[in-house]
């Protein structure tokens, strides 16, 4: 089939385009900061849990009703949500996979930190015999309902983006940003354009060894996630000819039943491709959430797609590799909403006894949006280049207010005790 012969070069794109390690030094890209406008707000703290096990619940999306300013939970099930004074009345959603929407009051939220109980959910189809069924068919509504189910014109949207490099269990490089996205409707080729407002980091060199590790393409690495949008990665024409697929069991999200598809490449393919687990809305077919790794059988072809540059001496093994992306429904259509890339991997080095590990993690959540009525671009002195590497500054970890009112992902506290230690640095100097 002409499908393998071109394979390799098809997929090794694809990976590249969202995620690049490059090894040694290289001139960072200095970045401009915008100053920020002044507005009154008010501070939402809340700790999102299951109500049986009481265990954090991760990433669980948290929304202001009439209104597109959303946040998303830490590793701790911990949010922060900054709302401005017009919009104290409204109310907040939480939502979470498997589990029922939980809807609150502003004016409710206690003083402090206010738990918030979510309660599982059990959902039952309205139409069984599809899930005995064929997958495919499920993935052929979704192909064909696509322009029904996302948005058809240019979006503006505000996000906040992270990455971090941890060398085993210490951080090395914390990075994170304020971003502006101008967003292009999946069915054109228009590509996105990313605007960055503010930004801080902090890397120590002495914890990665002879080594600089840097990652290239900021923000572009998740938003180039966005399955719908970007189909290459995922709903190319050839699909069905590179994956198995599979019913699990059904769930619920935002209080909607959603079939879950289980995806694994064919065992004919040589290429490292991908596995995971597809979530799709029952009653419009819209993909609304994917969970997926990279097949590391083949660990030779497979560190390939993650570097660019490396030392002679130097072996690089992928260990580990998780995507997260998901979509947020508003009045009808599923907007682009959170996005996380996982990867470890360990150096080998000839004539060394010990290897390295190192774990790097990117996420971005989308914290506001609106529509680009007039369909303004970013000129090109404004616009982040695709293989920006955030520069090396600790300016902002030693101000509390650095963010202002922008939304944030609130830190986790292993990154808290990253930030404490960079601000005790910066009070020594």
């Amino acid at each position: 089939m002409q499908i393998h012969s071109d394979l390799k070069s098809k997929q090794g794109l694809h990976l590249v385009l969202f995620f690049v390690i490059i090894f040694g030094y290289l001139q960072t890209i200095n970045i401009s900061v915008a100053q920020q406008m002044d507005q009154d707000y008010s501070e939402f703290i809340g700790l999102v849990i299951d109500s049986k096990t009481k265990k954090p619940l991760e990433f669980a999306s948290v929304i202001v009703n009439s209104s597109n300013i959303s946040t998303i939970s830490n590793l701790d099930g911990v949010f922060l949500l900054k709302v401005p004074a017009f919009d104290l009345d409204k109310s907040v959603t939480i939502s979470y996979l498997g589990y029922d929407n939980h809807t609150i009051k502003l004016k409710n939220f206690s003083s402090g930190k206010m738990e918030i109980k979510m309660v599982e959910s059990f959902v039952s189809l309205p139409n069984v015999s599809l899930v005995s069924g064929d997958p495919k068919e499920i993935l052929k509504k979704v192909l064909k309902n696509r322009d029904l189910n996302y948005p058809s014109k240019p979006l503006i949207m505000n996000g906040f983006y992270r990455e971090s490099i941890k060398k085993r269990r210490k951080y090395a490089s914390l990075s994170e940003a304020v971003i502006e996205i101008y967003k292009q409707p999946h069915h054109t080729a228009s590509k996105d354009q990313v605007k960055l407002f503010k930004s801080r980091k902090s890397t120590d060199y002495r914890k990665i060894d002879t080594l600089v590790i840097k990652l290239q393409g900021g923000p572009y690495n998740n938003i180039n996630m966005d399955m719908v949008k970007n189909k290459d990665l995922f709903f190319s024409e050839d699909l069905f000819d590179l994956y198995d697929f599979a019913f699990d069991k059904t769930i619920s999200i935002n209080n909607r039943p959603v079939y879950v598809i289980s995806f694994i490449q064919k065992s004919s393919i040589v290429e490292p491709l991908f596995k995971g687990k597809l979530y799709i809305d029952v009653n419009s077919y819209a993909l609304t959430k994917a969970i997926f790794s990279l097949n590391l059988e083949n660990l030779k072809k497979a560190s390939k797609y993650f570097v660019k540059k490396k030392p002679a001496k130097a072996e690089v093994i992928p260990i580990h590799t998780k995507y997260i992306v998901d979509y947020r429904n508003n009045k009808g259509k599923w907007y682009y909403n959170y996005g996380r890339i996982e990867l470890s991997f360990k150096i080998k080095w000839d004539k060394k006894v010990f290897n390295s590990i190192y774990h790097l993690t990117i996420e971005m959540a989308i914290t506001d949006w609106k529509i680009n009525t007039d369909r303004k671009s970013l000129k090109n002195k404004e616009r982040l280049r695709h293989n920006v590497i955030i520069n090396d500054s600790a300016s902002g970890f030693s101000d509390s207010e650095f963010w202002g009112d922008y939304n944030v992902i609130e830190p986790d506290k292993s990154i808290e005790n990253a930030i404490r230690k960079i601000k005790k640095q910066l009070d020594k100097n």
